[in-house]
């Protein structure tokens, strides 16, 4: 983390510890630790923020191996029971609290599994740029995403300076047709036009985070927000439009405001796994249109009275968005299928080597131990 910010001496209300946590703390058993918060992770440790300074940490063979899934391990934003140790200079995580949310998605290429992204994040900012970047069936991807893990979305539109006015007043309504009630905040890094906007978005005590693709300007944005250039920024390739990645790890980062927000890498595949609230929430007008089906079971794609592909038919919704939900439904569900078989072959794995285990104990009990 940024050495200026390290040592400074703050409550835990200030890191975003309100009375939602104060209740699922004091409920927990677990109320002999001390509570901090995750403000990065490495490849082998994380990094934990107090009241005082920031520590490495690790955590203890018993969360690690206890897991189920990547889900019951830390994350950034989350926050941990911990025990110190060399004069608070190093701590054991023990458990985490109760999570607010948790921003997730598969995890990218053939593997079915969930990366973690964040936890207990107040409001998203999902970026996209006004130019090559600007993609409709993207960004309806990053809000199903964002609302499946109950996060507030806020639409950030980059790099208003590339584009005129007129092109402005045609894609702003396109998103607000279909999303009337998000906030869409239009800013270039260049000119400042709309920074201020974002910033009067932000509140003391709330945890923000940065979505969205290489090269929309996330961590320009982050560096503007910080009023210096303290992250690391790339160069976006002229034929495609896209960006490198720069930014190598989410993190946590103190604001001179009050708020808290977390850069992450770009990413290019929003694979979802299992989504209901999400996609209910984000193609809430087809789910509307649904309700006045023939057939309670409709499945919106070759239906007699089936009253999506009759609006769509209509005009009264695109059939962009309408193809997305689709395609996004379908991934959702055989992802969630193929999850759900890979879980089940886990534990039985896991209860196999258990009762081996355990015939070994019994046959020789002095050579294997737990």
């Amino acid at each position: 983390m940024i050495k200026e910010w390290s040592n400074i001496k703050m409550d835990l209300k200030a890191l975003g510890f309100n009375d939602w946590y104060k209740k699922r703390y004091e409920k927990n058993q677990h109320t002999d630790f001390n509570l901090a918060r995750i403000v990065a992770v490495n490849k082998d440790n994380y990094l934990i923020r107090n009241e005082k300074t920031e520590i490495p940490a690790e955590i203890t063979g018993k969360l690690r191996f206890g897991a189920d899934s990547n889900i019951d391990l830390p994350t950034v934003g989350d926050w941990v029971f911990v025990q110190y140790y060399d004069d608070q200079t190093f701590a054991i995580i023990h458990d985490i609290l109760t999570r607010k949310s948790l921003l997730k998605r598969k995890t990218a290429g053939k593997s079915i599994e969930y990366q973690l992204i964040a936890a207990n994040i107040d409001t998203a900012f999902i970026v996209q740029s006004l130019d090559t970047d600007f993609n409709l069936p993207r960004l309806e991807r990053y809000l199903v995403m964002v609302n499946e893990s109950n996060i507030t979305p806020v639409i950030l539109l980059s790099k208003l300076d590339l584009i005129s006015s007129d092109d402005l007043k045609q894609k702003i309504p396109r998103i607000k047709r279909t999303y009337p009630d998000y906030d869409i905040i239009a800013f270039s890094n260049v000119n400042g036009k709309g920074l201020d906007d974002i910033k009067k978005s932000i509140k003391p005590g709330n945890t923000y985070c940065l979505l969205g693709s290489s090269g929309v300007g996330k961590t320009t944005l982050l560096n503007n927000l910080l009023g210096e250039n303290i992250f690391k920024t790339g160069e976006v390739r002229n034929k495609d439009g896209k960006g490198t990645h720069v930014t190598a790890q989410r993190q946590l980062v103190i604001l001179d405001r009050g708020g808290l927000i977390i850069d992450n890498p770009g990413m290019r595949e929003l694979g979802n796994i299992g989504v209901t609230t999400g996609l209910n929430e984000t193609f809430k007008d087809i789910v509307m249109l649904s309700k006045e089906c023939h057939f309670k079971n409709c499945t919106h794609t070759n239906e007699p009275g089936c009253a999506v592909l009759k609006a769509m038919e209509k005009d009264e919704i695109s059939e962009k968005h309408y193809q997305n939900y689709i395609k996004i439904r379908k991934e959702s569900e055989y992802y969630n299928m193929s999850y759900v078989d890979k879980r089940t072959k886990d534990k039985k794995t896991g209860k196999l080597y258990k009762q081996i285990m355990k015939e070994k104990r019994d046959i020789n009990p002095g050579k294997f131990k737990d």
